[in-house]
């Protein structure tokens, strides 16, 4: 008896295991951290870096450095590799950003020389994916209401098979 309910529970928590979503911290540079990089053949360190990687709302980036800072700023800003007003700002040495929505994202070194010596990146946050349309489907419905389709859908199995849990234990014992 104590062992189908114990069945039970893992098919159960295998269910529920699919819908969590995970999300990924990344160190920047690898081992090298947030550096200038060595030479001036290294230049492109960091997006070469961030091009090996696939970035999704909700991952972190964590910058490791000393006596530097990063900020986050828009693609003119990363050109000219000057900000004075940055989106994102931190000089405290153990820096965490996270994704919270799809597109680029410029950083930068907000050290004098640093960004035109290299320290600078772009990174691509990936949209999240969608569930395939189906071919009935109208092709105008928007993302919003396939999203919300998709959350009643995982929450409604997730409803059934806790109401199906007394129908089973009732049937092993």
């Amino acid at each position: 008896m104590a062992s189908c309910q114990t069945f039970l529970c893992l098919i159960l928590l295998s269910f529920s295991h699919s819908f969590l979503v995970t999300c990924s911290e990344f160190q920047v540079g690898g081992d090298n951290g947030w550096v200038v990089p060595k030479s001036k053949n290294d230049d492109q360190f960091y997006n070469q870096w961030a091009s090996k990687n696939r970035f999704k709302i909700d991952d972190t980036v964590h910058f490791k450095y000393k006596k530097d800072s990063v900020l986050v700023v828009t693609e003119g800003e990363y050109e000219k590799c000057k900000s004075v007003h940055p989106l994102f700002f931190s000089n405290n040495g153990d820096t965490v950003f996270k994704f919270e929505r799809p597109g680029l994202f410029y950083f930068i070194s907000g050290v004098s020389g640093h960004c035109e010596r290299g320290q600078k990146m772009i990174i691509k946050v990936l949209e999240q994916a969608l569930p395939p349309q189906s071919e009935n489907e109208n092709s105008t419905t928007n993302s919003s209401q396939k999203g919300g389709a998709a959350a009643m859908s995982s929450t409604s199995l997730t409803t059934m098979v806790f109401l199906l849990m007394p129908f089973f234990g009732v049937i092993f014992m």
